[in-house]
Protein backbone atom coordinates (compact mmCIF):
# COMPACT_ATOMS: atom_id res chain seq x y z
CA UNK A 1 0.00 0.00 0.00
CA UNK A 2 1.30 3.41 -1.11
CA UNK A 3 -0.52 6.69 0.25
CA UNK A 4 -1.23 9.20 -2.29
CA UNK A 5 -0.06 12.82 -1.73
CA UNK A 6 -3.50 14.24 -1.02
CA UNK A 7 -4.05 11.47 1.71
CA UNK A 8 -0.69 12.04 3.25
CA UNK A 9 -1.07 15.77 3.53
CA UNK A 10 -5.14 15.34 4.81
CA UNK A 11 -3.25 12.72 7.92
CA UNK A 12 -0.84 15.76 8.09
CA UNK A 13 -3.68 18.22 8.76
CA UNK A 14 -5.70 16.25 10.87
CA UNK A 15 -3.24 15.20 12.85
CA UNK A 16 -2.38 19.56 13.51
CA UNK A 17 -6.18 19.65 14.50
CA UNK A 18 -6.03 16.97 17.17
CA UNK A 19 -2.47 18.80 18.72
CA UNK A 20 -5.41 21.55 18.79
CA UNK A 21 -8.02 19.86 19.97
CA UNK A 22 -10.25 22.39 22.16
CA UNK A 23 -7.86 24.82 21.67
CA UNK A 24 -10.16 26.80 18.78
CA UNK A 25 -9.50 27.28 14.91
CA UNK A 26 -6.49 27.41 13.02
CA UNK A 27 -6.01 29.29 9.85
CA UNK A 28 -5.76 27.56 6.42
CA UNK A 29 -2.35 29.66 5.62
CA UNK A 30 -1.00 27.97 9.23
CA UNK A 31 -2.18 24.62 8.17
CA UNK A 32 -0.42 24.81 5.05
CA UNK A 33 3.16 26.32 6.42
CA UNK A 34 3.26 24.16 9.57
CA UNK A 35 2.28 21.02 7.54
CA UNK A 36 4.22 21.88 4.19
CA UNK A 37 1.49 21.80 2.05
CA UNK A 38 0.95 24.22 -1.04
CA UNK A 39 -2.27 26.10 0.28
CA UNK A 40 -3.89 25.49 -3.14
CA UNK A 41 -4.28 21.51 -2.64
CA UNK A 42 -5.02 22.26 0.48
CA UNK A 43 -8.02 24.27 0.20
CA UNK A 44 -9.29 21.43 -1.98
CA UNK A 45 -8.16 19.00 1.06
CA UNK A 46 -10.09 20.97 3.19
CA UNK A 47 -13.34 20.92 1.78
CA UNK A 48 -13.08 17.01 1.46
CA UNK A 49 -12.34 16.94 5.37
CA UNK A 50 -14.86 18.81 5.62
CA UNK A 51 -17.89 16.87 3.00
CA UNK A 52 -16.56 13.92 5.57
CA UNK A 53 -17.88 15.91 8.91
CA UNK A 54 -14.37 15.57 9.92
CA UNK A 55 -13.57 19.36 9.98
CA UNK A 56 -15.41 22.38 10.64
CA UNK A 57 -14.70 25.82 9.91
CA UNK A 58 -15.18 29.67 11.06
CA UNK A 59 -14.97 32.86 8.92
CA UNK A 60 -13.12 35.76 9.62
CA UNK A 61 -10.03 36.75 11.27
CA UNK A 62 -10.11 34.87 14.24
CA UNK A 63 -11.99 31.78 12.24
CA UNK A 64 -10.11 28.66 10.74
CA UNK A 65 -10.45 25.05 10.88
CA UNK A 66 -11.30 22.29 13.90
CA UNK A 67 -12.02 18.71 13.90
CA UNK A 68 -15.72 18.32 14.11
CA UNK A 69 -15.29 14.74 15.74
CA UNK A 70 -13.41 13.87 18.56
CA UNK A 71 -10.43 12.09 17.32
CA UNK A 72 -11.35 8.77 18.86
CA UNK A 73 -13.83 8.82 16.01
CA UNK A 74 -11.94 9.03 12.97
CA UNK A 75 -9.65 6.25 11.76
CA UNK A 76 -6.51 6.25 9.50
CA UNK A 77 -8.77 3.35 7.22
CA UNK A 78 -11.54 5.93 7.34
CA UNK A 79 -9.28 8.72 5.65
CA UNK A 80 -7.35 6.22 3.61
CA UNK A 81 -10.33 5.02 2.06
CA UNK A 82 -11.81 8.16 1.68
CA UNK A 83 -8.79 9.41 -0.56
CA UNK A 84 -7.18 6.60 -2.08
CA UNK A 85 -10.13 4.39 -1.91
CA UNK A 86 -8.72 1.01 -1.19
CA UNK A 87 -6.39 -0.59 1.23
CA UNK A 88 -5.24 -3.57 -0.55
CA UNK A 89 -2.24 -3.80 -2.02
CA UNK A 90 -3.64 -5.49 -5.35
CA UNK A 91 -7.04 -5.23 -6.84
CA UNK A 92 -7.80 -9.16 -7.13
CA UNK A 93 -8.00 -8.94 -3.27
CA UNK A 94 -9.84 -5.87 -2.88
CA UNK A 95 -13.74 -6.18 -2.18
CA UNK A 96 -14.90 -2.34 -3.32
CA UNK A 97 -12.83 -2.03 -6.46
CA UNK A 98 -12.22 -5.47 -7.45
CA UNK A 99 -10.06 -6.37 -10.32
CA UNK A 100 -10.62 -10.10 -11.69
CA UNK A 101 -7.62 -11.93 -12.25
CA UNK A 102 -7.16 -14.75 -15.18
CA UNK A 103 -4.90 -16.46 -12.18
CA UNK A 104 -7.31 -16.19 -9.41
CA UNK A 105 -8.01 -19.72 -9.06
CA UNK A 106 -4.22 -21.09 -9.37
CA UNK A 107 -2.73 -18.03 -7.52
CA UNK A 108 -0.35 -19.45 -4.82
CA UNK A 109 0.98 -15.62 -3.66
CA UNK A 110 -2.97 -14.03 -3.78
CA UNK A 111 -2.76 -15.66 -0.40
CA UNK A 112 0.07 -13.55 1.06
CA UNK A 113 -1.70 -10.59 -0.98
CA UNK A 114 -5.14 -11.16 1.29
CA UNK A 115 -3.65 -11.65 4.47
CA UNK A 116 -1.69 -8.49 4.06
CA UNK A 117 -4.89 -6.73 2.95
CA UNK A 118 -6.77 -8.18 6.15
CA UNK A 119 -4.01 -7.34 8.60
CA UNK A 120 -3.59 -3.42 6.54
CA UNK A 121 -7.50 -3.05 7.12
CA UNK A 122 -7.75 -4.39 10.69
CA UNK A 123 -4.55 -1.99 12.00
CA UNK A 124 -5.60 0.94 9.97
CA UNK A 125 -9.35 0.61 11.32
CA UNK A 126 -8.49 0.24 14.59
CA UNK A 127 -5.97 3.40 14.45
CA UNK A 128 -7.76 6.13 15.56
CA UNK A 129 -6.75 9.95 15.03
CA UNK A 130 -6.01 10.09 18.85
CA UNK A 131 -4.61 6.97 19.21
CA UNK A 132 -1.47 8.12 16.50
CA UNK A 133 -1.27 11.58 18.08
CA UNK A 134 -0.27 9.79 21.47
CA UNK A 135 2.55 7.93 19.26
CA UNK A 136 6.33 9.24 18.98
CA UNK A 137 7.54 10.15 15.83
CA UNK A 138 9.36 7.31 14.00
CA UNK A 139 13.02 7.31 13.70
CA UNK A 140 15.35 6.67 11.08
CA UNK A 141 17.03 4.38 13.18
CA UNK A 142 13.93 2.43 13.27
CA UNK A 143 13.04 2.41 9.25
CA UNK A 144 16.84 1.57 8.50
CA UNK A 145 17.24 -1.45 11.14
CA UNK A 146 19.93 -3.56 9.47
CA UNK A 147 17.49 -6.71 10.12
CA UNK A 148 14.59 -5.59 8.05
CA UNK A 149 16.95 -4.13 5.25
CA UNK A 150 16.87 -7.27 3.29
CA UNK A 151 15.57 -6.71 -0.15
CA UNK A 152 15.02 -3.63 -2.55
CA UNK A 153 12.28 -1.81 -2.89
CA UNK A 154 11.44 -2.18 1.39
Amino acid sequence: MRLSRKTDYALRVLMTLVDRWGRGPISMNELAKMNDVPKKFLEHIMLDLKSQGWVESSPGRAGGYVLARPPERITLGQVVRHFDGVLAPVGCVSISHNEPCSQAATCRFRRVLLDIRNVTAAHMDNATLAQVARTDPVADREVFRLELVGGDGI
